[in-house]
């Protein structure tokens, strides 16, 4: 069907729509003339098809109605609004986005596989913050060496030498968020 048949299809079925809101909650021509500003003439032609549809007369339908506006009219849907995860695996890390806005902070869920290689800490821009979900995660911070378990969280800041890995021979999984201008986490402490 092409754009144009659509919405002529959409913008037909309004009136029908409207009237039938209007019966279902039981309001007549005259209330709803009263309530919205809108001439009880107006207000049945929209509902028959004789007049078109503007913002001015949907609005203050929409709010009498109190549904969203592209429900009124009946659009068509604008998408699938799930997100579609992309996993991206390298260095035997998988890292799954949870997060797609640009700059400012990101958030990923991280799996770490098992290595039998040498830990080679990394430096780079920005913080990061690490929640540990499930598995035994060994954190190399400087010249500290931290064993973080299921529910530890540490934050840190990137230019210090680090490394990140499964602490056995099972995978870790992690929460990270990373802020690549250094911005931290803030955490709010519960009012006492």
């Amino acid at each position: 069907m092409g754009v144009m048949a659509n919405i002529d299809r959409v913008l037909t079925a309004i009136g029908p729509r409207l009237r039938a809101l209007r019966l279902q909650r039981g309001i007549t021509l005259a209330a709803l003339s009263r309530t919205t500003g809108i001439s009880e003439s107006t207000l049945s032609r929209l509902e028959s098809g004789g007049r078109k549809a503007n913002l001015e007369l949907l609005l203050p339908l929409a709010h009498v109605y109190r549904v969203p506006l592209d429900e009124l009219v009946g659009a068509p849907e604008t998408g699938d609004p799930r997100v579609h995860l992309r996993p991206v695996t390298r260095d035997g890390m998988t890292y799954v986005p949870l997060s797609r806005r640009p700059g400012g902070l990101h958030a990923h869920k991280l799996v770490i596989s098992p290595s039998g290689g040498e830990p080679e800490l990394q430096v780079h821009e920005g913080y990061e913050w690490i929640y540990v979900l499930d598995g035994r995660l060994r954190l190399f911070l400087g010249e500290r060496s931290l064993l973080l378990t299921p529910g530890e969280v540490a934050e840190f800041d990137t230019h210090v030498p680090h490394w990140l890995g499964a602490d056995d021979d099972q995978p870790v999984e992690l929460l990270v968020i990373f802020g690549k201008q250094g911005e931290r986490a803030h955490l709010r402490a519960r009012p006492a």
